[in-house]
């Protein structure tokens, strides 16, 4: 099953192909496979935390700003047998989290509602 993420939902994103803590608007379709996400969390933020846009101008995240953290299966994931000039390995899972404003709680609800009738709870 897949997860469309539409556009102009005023949804943003980070993902692991941005600079780190960079913010993005979803500006078009995408398709996330739900076999593939092999972690998944829903928070809110409740302290001050800031980003930036992709000319590094700063902004700061509204409280209750919704998240949902989606970690990819380690098929979806870079390896480095350097790190820092040591020998080692590092495997970095990729990642896409996407941030609903307090302000759109209609498609975080929408879309945390779907992904839920595909869990089993206990």
């Amino acid at each position: 099953m897949f997860l469309k993420i539409k556009k102009n939902l005023d949804i943003h994103m980070e993902h692991n192909g941005l600079e780190k803590q960079r913010l993005v608007p979803v500006t078009s379709n995408f398709l996330l496979n739900i076999d593939h996400i092999a972690e998944l969390s829903f928070y809110t933020i409740k302290e001050r935390r800031i980003r930036y846009d992709l000319e590094g101008h700063e902004f700061e995240l509204p409280i209750n700003t919704r998240v949902i953290h989606m970690q990819m299966t380690y098929l979806y994931s870079t390896r480095k047998e350097m790190i820092h000039g040591n020998k080692g390995r590092l495997v970095e899972r990729q990642y896409y989290k996407l941030y609903f404003f307090p302000e759109n709680v209609e498609p975080y609800e929408e879309l945390r509602g779907l992904i839920e009738q595909q869990v089993g709870n206990l």
